[in-house]
């Protein structure tokens, strides 16, 4: 059996959630501000696992309180015994973040707390990393538990105390998709159809739970136009080149989650990411903005597969999330897919001459094969630049930073790291 999870939590319920906002509301402005008591209790119990399921990591999970707030007045918190503002409603969601430790989720956990959500991260950490959480040790809004999302009880009773979900976990990196193919399809469909199972759950017991679903510009394979929109066809590869799985994978987790908005009406939003960069990103699995920063600080050659002709459009971090939270907020953005990325394509040897500008004037740059990279049946694709017209026509957000700014936040973020003499 899967390790089980046993938690006392008087905020884990809409229920307990509204008694507690009334007390608080009531007490507070009468009281003061009430003491921080980090009351909540998380235990582990682990099981032996059955032979049929998939290996587990074991859980490790910390779950504090968030800390005591304040209602500016009673009318304010709650204007009638039986109703709550949607503002006190938003500060007081519970959001499950998966893949809340890789590059991209560890970006939106900051932001998620930042609101003033309670957030629940689940990440065996095959890709992501537990430092890039370190800095949010000791946050009382959040909880981290290391395990497997393919564990089915874990994913409904995680989904029955969330308000909202963002799914973020998944195999991700050329690198590693093109070398462990399997390992690829099993991450990338298996856990979302086990979330959209409990979702539809919920929504037969009357919650309706947004969802977000990461996809990734790789679901349009190699369609020869030269700018993609949302309705282009699909365009993939042979069966025999395990590159192709990982967009094929997505689709099909896209393919999923429009189904259950179709039958089930599931308020679901699905964002196709164009090469996502930023601090905290790693070259470990062949993403390129980090490697060549990481080899022009070491005075090593940038490796530029093949001519370096290939385009793609490169977006800070930031601004996705800033995209991904707006597109949640949207009721009419529901049951539809965006683009989500910057539109300004830049060659790949351009980018290493920027990065070259920018972090090591004296840097050199080499060209490889892809053969010598990855394989000999890899395929790449030339061009790959987002419409984001559609993007645009629903929310406000817009990318904000440059493709200079983007390569000096990288180069900052790298600097800042301790190096092994520092750990």
């Amino acid at each position: 059996m899967p390790a089980k999870r046993k938690t006392t939590d008087f905020l884990s319920h809409r229920t307990g959630q509204r008694l507690v906002g009334f007390v608080l509301c009531v007490a507070i402005p009468i009281f003061g501000t009430l003491p921080n008591n980090d009351s909540t209790i998380t235990e582990n119990v682990s099981a032996t696992p059955q032979p049929a399921k998939s290996p587990q990591t074991s859980n490790s999970s910390l779950h504090l309180l968030p800390k005591a707030f304040t209602c500016i007045t009673l009318t304010d918190c709650m204007p009638d015994l039986f109703s709550f503002p949607a503002s006190f409603h938003r500060s007081m969601q519970n959001i499950l973040v998966t893949g809340g430790s890789g590059f991209i989720g560890s970006h939106l956990v900051d932001r998620l707390l930042g609101l003033g959500h309670h957030v629940t991260v689940i990440d065996d950490l095959s890709t992501g990393r537990a430092k890039n959480l370190a800095h949010l040790a000791g946050n009382h809004q959040l909880e981290v538990i290391h395990a497997d999302l393919a564990d089915p009880t874990l994913v409904a009773d995680q989904v029955a105390r969330a308000d909202q979900v963002y799914h973020l976990a998944a195999a991700v990196g050329v690198a590693l998709i093109a070398s462990h193919p399997i390992q690829t399809i099993h991450r990338n469909i298996y856990p979302t159809q086990l979330l959209l199972e409990a979702l539809e759950l919920q929504r037969n017991r009357g919650r309706e739970i947004p969802f977000f679903l990461a996809s990734t510009s790789e679901v349009y394979g190699k369609n020869p136009k030269p700018i993609w929109n949302e309705e282009d066809d699909l365009v993939f590869g042979a069966t025999t080149r395990p590159r192709w799985s990982y967009g094929a994978s997505k689709a099909i987790d896209e393919f999923l989650a429009l189904a259950h908005h179709r039958q089930w009406e599931l308020p679901v939003v699905i964002g196709r990411f164009f090469n996502v960069v930023g601090p905290r990103q790693t070259g470990a699995y062949g993403m390129v903005l980090p490697r060549f920063v990481e080899a022009a600080m070491k005075s090593q050659p940038l490796l530029v597969h093949d001519d370096g002709q290939q385009q793609r459009c490169f977006a800070h971090v930031a601004d996705v999330i800033d995209a991904i939270i707006e597109l949640m907020r949207t009721p009419s953005a529901y049951g539809r897919v965006y683009n989500i990325g910057s539109d300004h394509p830049i060659s790949i040897v351009d980018l290493a001459k920027r990065v070259l500008e920018i972090v090591n004037p004296k840097g050199t740059i080499q060209f490889q094969s892809y053969r010598d990279a990855y394989d000999p049946d890899f395929e790449d694709v030339r061009r790959r630049v987002p419409d984001l017209t559609r993007l645009r026509s629903t929310i406000q957000a817009r990318p904000r930073h440059t493709i200079d700014a983007i390569i000096q936040d990288v180069f900052q973020s790298l600097q800042a790291q301790p190096t092994p003499r520092d750990s």
